[in-house]
């Protein structure tokens, strides 16, 4: 088995491979494990993926993450099946996250190659041949039973694999930024009359700012916002000088709305946000695909080891596939109403007033929790 792509997703299914007795060998293109942690939110459901496969406990306390919200609008996700072990959403920095699955992943037997970029996919009836660059140009080859591509929203084994990516292209953005050396307030979604603005204070005294000016069309981008770009947007929101910060880590992310049409193509397959690109809103993009590794594993080492054929493989698609389509709708409706301007004031008061009802407050909670969906089984090697 070949998995590309060391991220969470990535080494959460190396491990479970392992845990069902398949070889695998994940390869990732960074030579070193990122410092930037862009997620932090950990669900209900994935609390419990990962308490199954002993990762939990390894990860020590984690805090409590607060109510949760719906497009900026307080929900409490605890109300998603109240007496839960795992109640509510949890922070765990995504580099922590990271290290804990790759250790856990290796100590199983996994083999992590970084430094290796996948160049090319030949599938054969009974194989599929790898072509992979070391850091040093190196050229590689490796064979295995399968693939499956982990790499991320620009996933070069969706393009190699020919897979088709449907959706929605992006029409809103916001910019976010870790900084050092400032001292504002605490802010959750606060609205302005020009644009929305969000801060949290670090454990390490950085701050991590979340700004968008309404109106504002997304840049076109090759790479991360600059400072200057995130102080001026800030500025001009909240009215607040951050410029005399250090930008520690900077990012940019939209609402661009998009799922593969098919979660397989024979040998290779896909799993988050390879599979499907969303607005990274409450933490769901992280958790649907730690969830995708959840569903995928058993099933591949199942079919890996003889143990399954198949159509075992293309259940993984069928359960899958409607549950993030699902997910995706709600993010839609969450991305309009965060970072929609006044022109969404109505539907927001609205929804404000049906999440007074409790039913509506549970089944929104259960669909952002993954509660709506079945417990997946971890792997076993019998």
């Amino acid at each position: 088995m070949v998995v590309v792509g060391a991220g969470p997703v990535g080494l959460l299914l190396a491990g479970e491979l392992r845990l069902g007795g398949a070889r695998v060998t994940v390869l990732e293109q960074l030579v070193e494990p990122t410092k930037e942690s862009r997620a932090s939110t950990l669900h209900s459901r994935t609390l419990e993926i990962l308490e199954d496969r002993g990762v939990l406990r390894r990860l020590g306390a984690l805090p409590d993450g607060g109510p949760g919200h719906f497009g900026g609008l307080r929900l409490d996700l605890a109300e998603a099946e109240p007496g839960h072990p795992h109640a509510g959403q949890w922070k765990c920095p995504q580099t922590r996250l990271e290290a804990v699955l790759q250790l856990w992943a290796t100590g199983l037997g996994a083999h992590v190659r970084r430094g290796h970029r996948v160049t090319g996919l030949t599938v054969l009836p009974h194989r599929v041949e790898v072509a992979h660059t070391g850091d040093d140009g190196t050229a590689h080859r490796t064979t295995a039973a399968f693939v499956v591509g982990c790499d991320g929203e620009r996933s070069t084994v969706r393009r190699l694999g020919g897979f088709e990516l449907t959706g929605e292209d992006r029409t809103l953005e916001m910019l976010r930024a870790d900084v050092s050396g400032i001292d504002i307030p605490d802010r959750r979604f606060e609205r302005h009359p020009h644009g929305l603005a969000t801060a949290h204070r670090w454990p390490d005294g950085s701050t991590r700012v979340m700004v968008h000016l309404f109106g504002a069309p997304p840049a076109r981008r090759t790479g991360p916002p600059s400072f200057a770009e995130v102080a001026a947007a800030w500025a001009e929101v909240t009215g607040e000088d951050i410029g005399h910060g250090t930008p520690l880590w900077l990012n940019a992310f939209d609402n661009t709305s998009r799922q593969v049409t098919a979660y397989r193509r024979g040998r290779v397959l896909l799993a988050g946000d390879a599979a499907h690109v969303q607005m990274p809103v409450g933490g769901q993009a992280l958790n649907l695909g730690l969830q995708d590794a959840a569903a995928l594993g058993p099933r591949l080492a199942a079919r890996v080891t003889g143990r399954a054929g198949d159509d075992e493989l293309d259940a993984y698609h069928r359960e899958r596939h409607p549950v993030t389509a699902r997910a995706l709708t709600g993010i839609r409706a969450q991305a309009r109403l965060l970072l929609g301007g006044p022109e969404v004031d109505g539907v927001r008061e609205v929804i404000a007033g049906l999440l007074r009802l409790g039913t509506v407050r549970r089944h929104l909670a259960r669909v952002v929790t993954g509660l709506d969906t079945p417990r997946p089984p971890a792997s076993t090697g019998s």
